[in-house]
């Protein structure tokens, strides 16, 4: 592999000559300049990854550089170096895209540790990994697991759009990982050290949404006994995922889209707008433009998330994932206090796991290794251990004739209770997968004793 290239500018010899010998000695292509401006010259004509910039240089402070390296390469890391006094306009570079920043005087292993960790993202996000995306938030790995090409091409995507702050609208059945994803794109985002605020819009009462996305102030109704700060503050200088962003009602639709092109939003009973600066984020199930089509989703608002949108493919569009996410998943459970020790599958049941078409995605087959990993006696995933409707799956991906031949009562039951599981009993989700008011489940769930 090449050698990982760094650009240093700073017009103070020592820090620029010693980052410059350091970086070299260990291994990396490096180039150093005191003039800012023949700094942006080299980002954009020799697409330096990594860049160290001095916040304060004669010529140009490090804050206009990094907007102009923003504009002209947003995929460029941008790591400022400040002195004492400017530790406030260090952070509020952050905010703008820069990476990290660096303190003065600092050690070397500092300039190390921020040059090796940028390193090992981007070879990530390149698909250079072994089909595993790993990124980190609030000390919590973010895992992507993929070798397939659609994979492949999704980890690319979220190199590309998280250095910037465009809305981004992720589509794709339950159980994909969009939440996931969402995170990934913050983690690597200029926002990572801010909060990532996620509302399911799945979960809450209409009459409560406003109040708990912009708050409320003290006696504005009945209950209101003390203000209340909404999401969207909480989430200032951060990010902001809408999970579900399709089951909101249009009245809400519409305060949700001021608040994003204005950037400020109004509490409850308050006349007074408070300024936020949120990156949205928005998930959803649903196929928003017959959604549109239908007057149920403002198409003003449609596309205004939808600015980058990211389709993330069912588990069903890439089989070929499968015996790496089953490895990782029972690698993940089987270090689980008081499980027993399972370090593989056999043929016959990743067959099984292969033919099937995998309704609930990821989430439904993490689900079936976890419950797999607890009931096997031995080292090895037999197929035994997967739940009957796998184990009547034939190699051709169709069930097996004493399948078809059970009363249609028995086959509803067991599709619903499969959904079940692999939704961790979300209501609102399985009633989404099986077409059917949640009402309509419940009265189900009573008949069949689920």
């Amino acid at each position: 592999m090449s050698k990982t290239r760094v650009l240093i500018v700073d017009d103070d010899d020592a820090i620029r000559n010693g980052c410059q010998l350091l970086l070299k000695d260990e291994g990396y292509s490096v180039m150093a300049t005191s003039d800012p401006r023949e700094g942006l010259r080299l980002v954009k004509e020799e697409n330096f990854p990594i860049v160290f910039v001095d916040y304060k240089m004669p010529e140009m402070t490090g804050i206009e550089f990094l907007r102009q390296v923003r504009q002209q390469n947003p995929n460029t890391d941008v790591v400022m170096i400040t002195g004492y006094a400017s530790i406030e306009m260090a952070i509020d570079a952050i905010r703008l895209g820069a990476y990290d920043y660096i303190q003065k005087p600092f050690l070397p292993d500092k300039i190390l540790a921020v040059v090796a960790k940028l390193k090992e993202k981007r070879a990530l996000l390149s698909g250079q990994g072994q089909g595993t995306l790993r990124l980190e938030l609030d000390g919590k790995p973010i895992i992507i697991i993929g070798k397939s090409p659609v994979m492949q091409e999704l980890f690319r995507m979220i190199g590309k759009v998280a250095p910037t702050d465009s809305t981004v609208l992720i589509y794709g059945e339950s159980g994909t990982g969009k939440e996931l994803v969402a995170k990934a794109i913050h983690a690597n985002s200029g926002r990572s050290q801010k909060a990532f605020y996620t509302m399911d819009c799945g979960s809450l009462v209409e009459s409560l949404f406003e109040s708990e996305l912009f708050g409320h102030v003290k006696g504005s109704f009945t209950g209101a006994t003390a203000t209340k700060h909404g999401a969207f503050e909480l989430a200032n200088s951060g990010t902001f995922f809408f999970d579900e962003i399709g089951n909101i009602s249009l009245s809400i639709q519409a305060k949700i889209l001021r608040a994003i092109q204005e950037r400020e939003i109004k509490r409850i009973g308050d006349a007074k707008p408070i300024a936020v600066d949120v990156r949205v984020i928005a998930a959803t199930n649903l196929d928003l433009r017959r959604a549109v089509e239908e007057g149920i989703f403002r198409e003003d608002l449609y596309y205004r998330l939808s600015v980058i949108p990211i389709r993330l493919p069912a588990l069903r569009e890439r089989k070929s994932d499968i015996p790496l996410l089953a490895a990782y998943f029972i690698e993940k459970h089987s270090r689980r206090k008081g499980v027993h020790a399972v370090k593989s599958i056999s043929a016959e049941a990743l067959g099984a796991m292969q033919n099937y078409s995998w309704p609930g995605n990821v989430r439904e087959m993490e689900n079936v290794i976890e419950r797999a990993v607890i009931i096997e006696e031995s080292e090895e995933i037999s197929l035994s251990s997967l739940p009957a409707y796998l184990r009547k799956t034939r190699e051709n991906g169709e069930k097996k004739d004493d399948l078809k031949q059970l009363p249609l009562a028995e086959i509803e039951k067991e599709h619903i209770g499969k959904i079940l599981g692999a939704t961790k009993r979300n209501i609102s989700q399985t009633a989404r997968i099986l077409g059917i008011d949640r009402k309509t489940l419940y009265d189900k769930i009573k008949k069949y004793d689920l």
